[in-house]
């Protein structure tokens, strides 16, 4: 059924939230919403209320990591402030050179931020570690076992144990490197390029994995709940990669759904089922079913542009969807029973 067609639409179940300004993330703490926003501002939405903390007052908000309780903020002030469920904020660190590029947070509430070359990591007793990356880094992810940090830079990505003495253990490949992400299974380490493509090693063996043909950069990336597919921005449908076999997507063809005319710009694969929540350039939301392309349609923007969906996230449960725009202009979708 097509997500134009009314019986197809879940646009009646979308709560509008006007947040006011650029939405650079979106997270729910439990189960409030929750909005990062350009100007500084974090938004905790309730219904009915909103509380707007001033993380960043004097910047805007560059890098966001979600916990299991917290999230934590990174500004081009050189802060990386902690934000609690109840709106208390809490100042983690201060860079005296430089913003913050990229963060990362593990459920146990250890933090990883980075400030051009230097990467530093706070473990969940509260010591901080740093390390020298090889040039500027643009993306920071935790594996999902052991004490362990991905990191994206020039010519490669690099994984470091901060509880350890060892270098930085690098994975190479020429060119800029902006985003990092992991496969659940630990399998599979994947960054984005600043040449419109993906590269993807295996992590037992260092095999190198490609994956081009993207009119634009990929800067959303997000795995099924099984790990055996990685969805992504780019283009003008949600390109979906395979990853169940020991090879990756290598010699594989990637499946396509939400075709439209607008450029995808944020994908959410639901965290139950096979199910990926579609943003696009020109504001629309769309839900689309990995196994047979069915669409349903969440959000179309009104007659007042809207830009971009910026920020796109499932709750734990999968029961809501948070999404947010370049004007400030979001909705919370809950799924009907």
């Amino acid at each position: 059924m097509a997500a134009t067609d009314t019986a197809s639409s879940l646009t009646q179940h979308v709560t509008k939230i006007e947040a006011g300004a650029y939405v650079t993330a979106a997270a729910f703490l439990g189960r409030t919403p929750v909005l990062a926003l350009g100007d500084g501002h974090v938004v905790l939405v309730e219904i009915g209320q909103e509380k707007r903390v001033a993380a960043h007052p004097d910047g805007g908000i560059l890098s966001v990591a979600k916990g299991q309780r917290t999230l934590v903020t990174g500004g081009d002030d050189g802060r990386v402030v902690e934000i609690a469920a109840n709106g208390t904020a809490t100042e983690i660190a201060k860079e005296k050179t430089g913003w913050i590029d990229a963060l990362a947070m593990r459920d146990d509430g250890s933090i990883a931020w980075a400030c051009g070359k230097t990467v530093r990591s706070r473990g969940a007793k509260g010591e901080v570690k740093s390390v020298a990356a090889p040039s500027t880094v643009r993306g920071l992810a935790f594996l999902s076992k052991g004490y362990r940090l991905a990191m994206a830079h020039y010519n490669g990505a690099s994984l470091w144990f901060p509880n350890t003495e060892a270098g930085l253990d690098l994975y190479e490949w020429k060119g800029s490197h902006l985003d990092v992400t992991l496969s659940p299974d630990g399998r599979f380490l994947v960054t984005s390029m600043q040449e419109n493509a993906l590269h993807g090693w295996r992590l037992t063996d260092k095999q190198n994995m490609r994956m081009s043909g993207y009119p634009a950069k990929t800067r959303s990336l997000s795995w099924s709940n099984d790990g055996y597919w990685l969805a992504t921005s780019g283009a003008d449908a949600c390109i979906v990669w395979p990853f169940k076999e020991k090879t990756g997507p290598m010699n594989k063809a990637p499946h396509e759904c939400g075709v439209r005319e607008s450029r995808v710009s944020q994908v959410a694969f639901h965290p139950k089922a096979l199910v990926l929540a579609v943003g696009y350039d020109d504001g629309w939301v769309l839900l689309c079913r990995l196994t047979d392309a069915a669409e349903l349609l969440v959000h179309r923007p009104g007659e007042t542009p809207e830009g971009a969906i910026t920020a796109l996230t499932w709750d734990a449960d999968g029961r809501h969807l948070l999404f947010g725009s370049a004007e400030g202009f979001d909705g919370l979708l809950t799924m009907p029973a």
